[in-house]
């Protein structure tokens, strides 16, 4: 999926919201746990009921590899149940020397077919640039993330009292246009974001830290937002663990739903 095609989803929706599928085999309903794919009969059920308040999803590639081969079954079939028009994000944090980034990016990008991948970028441009080889498909670059840990690096000021997470804004950008990079840059940190926007006037941003770690969505929305919207504001938990007994899927429908009137309301009001 191309910027032009996810900006149109975007006004189509009336929203910029992201489900993330972090999917725990041990958190899903009892009644599930009886199907012959748990895990898939999850992520269908909350595809199902979210997939009109939504543009975006986001599986966590931890919670299906730590299954095993069952696992990415599981994420595969995932994938062809997302509709076409649904941007996809792996978030899979990868990032190594060239060789090893360029068949990361086949795996995620041409065997699976993602539209996206999380990508780490502290071993430098040729751990990166590998997955920028590829037509209409995204990276979305770690730059102040929305853990606590956060602060051990990410703050660290260079000699020209530059922190590394502009460092790695500015070096990045050189790298790609705002067609291929996105920057991941937490809720937690909406004291930030109208800086980080200010760095990076027309990328997306990919927003975790929204509902249950407490990110404040109308600040992210007032201070990051620009022309297109260039938000991609993720939910996991606050939508998929809205219920737990067997009307949990439309608990996750109600929960995306208030969040993309929510939303709504915010692209009305600061575009």
């Amino acid at each position: 999926m191309n910027k032009a095609q996810l900006v149109a989803q975007i006004k189509k929706k009336e929203s910029y919201l992201c489900v993330g599928l972090d999917t725990d085999i041990n958190k899903i309903p009892t009644h599930l746990k009886k199907t012959g794919d748990p895990v898939f009969e999850f992520n269908r059920q909350i595809i199902d009921t979210t997939y009109k308040y939504c543009v975006a999803y986001k599986p966590n590639i931890a919670f299906y590899e730590a299954l095993g081969t069952k696992g990415w079954e599981s994420l595969q079939k995932t994938l062809d149940y997302i509709p076409n028009d649904i941007f996809t994000i792996a978030d899979a944090k990868r990032g190594d020397i060239g060789n090893t980034s360029k068949l990361y990016a086949k795996a995620f990008f041409e065997t699976m077919n993602f539209d996206s991948i999380t990508v780490a970028p502290y071993m430098g441009a040729d751990s990166v640039t590998p997955f920028l080889e590829f037509n209409d498909k995204w990276v979305i670059l770690l730059a102040h993330t929305s853990n606590t840990g956060s602060h051990d690096f990410q703050i660290i000021e260079d000699k020209n009292e530059k922190a590394l997470y502009e460092a790695v804004i500015e070096k990045s950008r050189q790298w790609a246009t705002s067609e291929q990079l996105m920057f991941v840059v937490g809720a937690t940190q909406a004291e930030r974001i109208g800086h980080i926007r200010s760095l990076a006037p027309d990328n997306f941003f990919l927003v975790p830290g929204v509902g249950a770690q407490g990110g404040d969505l109308e600040a992210v929305s007032k201070e990051g937002m620009n022309s297109e919207c260039g938000l991609l504001v993720n939910s996991s938990r606050g939508i998929i663990y809205a219920g737990s007994d067997e009307n949990f899927a439309q608990s996750a429908g109600n929960a995306a739903s208030q969040l993309q009137n929510e939303m709504k309301g915010y692209l009305n009001k600061y575009i």
